[in-house]
């Protein structure tokens, strides 16, 4: 990580409506990476293709004098953004670099209040990945990422202080908009046992009035030794049976040493009624990573069934992947 200390952040504390000027710092973080694919089986066999990822995230902020931290952060990705309209002509989408950007005010009696104009997550879509890391989203034309309680344009993240050890209780708020109701969420985290880990979060999507739904996650995980275990459901209930949702997934890694990890996962999607032509989506992976520094070389092999609910012929496929990717 780059530092760049001792910038002042005059600008950035009158638009916190803060009473004085204060001296922060600014940092800048980076991510890359590079990867090798080949996908076999569906509508068309597309064969091997190179991708790469890039991101840089700036991030500034520092202490008020009445004791509160504010930090602002603010992500470049180029091409990530394909929808944001900016006007009825113009939008920032393809080669545009701009994407999430937030605000966070702190304290370690107040918690912390983040608000995102853009890249926010509602506190139960915050914790709904699955342990096996989101398969599906490997394969062509496959399910729709599964929904959840909505985060919305400038939407409020706000993390509790700490309640008790191994306790974290976090709400999320997205307001009220011109055509449907505000929508809001919850979620309990607890490690207070030593390699275990619960998650529970509930959530309300209202921002449809013809289809207002209910979101809920449960999630385990479990480290013994070199051994760590996982387990999740997360369901999206629908006033409208047809946008019923729910995931299940459960995954096993294996750390053969400090720099090493083997892991095998399995994800099965449902989305609306169940029935001989709309099926649950099953995927599965095994996956190699190695770590050394600030690099990770990752291989795995996937297979997906009944990619987008249906049974047709070219609804399975299998997927092989090689990636390397750079933090710094």
């Amino acid at each position: 990580m780059n530092k760049y200390k001792k910038i002042g952040l005059s600008a950035l504390a009158g638009s916190l409506v803060a009473t004085s000027a204060f001296a922060g710092e600014m940092s800048v973080s980076g991510s890359a990476s590079m990867g090798l694919e080949h996908i076999n089986g569906g509508a068309a066999n597309s064969g091997k293709s190179f991708s790469m990822g890039n991101q840089l995230t700036f991030t500034g902020g520092g202490e008020l004098d009445n004791g509160l931290n504010v930090s602002l952060s603010f992500v470049i990705d180029q091409g990530d953004d394909t929808t944001t309209q900016v006007d009825a002509t113009n939008k920032f989408g393809g080669a545009a670099p701009f994407d999430s950007h937030s605000i966070t005010v702190s304290s370690d009696s107040f918690g912390s209040l983040k608000m995102s104009g853009e890249g926010g997550d509602s506190a139960s879509g915050a914790v709904d990945g699955t342990v096996a890391g989101n398969i599906w989203d490997a394969f062509q034309a496959a399910a729709d990422e599964p929904e959840a309680a909505p985060a919305g344009g400038n939407g409020l993240y706000y993390t509790l202080p700490s309640i008790m050890d191994g306790v974290s209780v976090s709400a999320s708020y997205a307001p009220k908009g011109t055509s449907f109701d505000s929508s809001s969420a919850f979620n309990v985290v607890y490690t207070g046992v030593e390699g275990l880990s619960l998650t529970y979060a509930k959530g309300d999507d209202n921002s449809t009035d013809a289809s207002k739904a209910d979101h809920t996650v449960m999630k385990v995980t479990y480290a013994y030794g070199p051994i760590t275990v996982g387990y999740m459901e997360s369901d999206y209930d629908d006033e409208v049976a047809s946008g019923d949702q729910s995931t299940e997934a459960y995954n096993i890694a294996y750390s053969v040493s400090d720099d090493i990890s083997i892991s095998y996962g399995a994800e099965e999607l449902e989305f609306g009624v169940q029935s001989a032509t709309n099926v649950a989506a099953e995927f599965e992976r095994i996956k190699i990573s190695y770590t050394t520094g600030g690099m990770t070389l990752t291989a795995s092999q996937a297979s997906g069934d009944n990619i987008s609910y249906s049974t047709a012929a070219t609804e399975d496929q299998e997927v092989w992947a090689l990636g390397a990717s750079f933090a710094f």
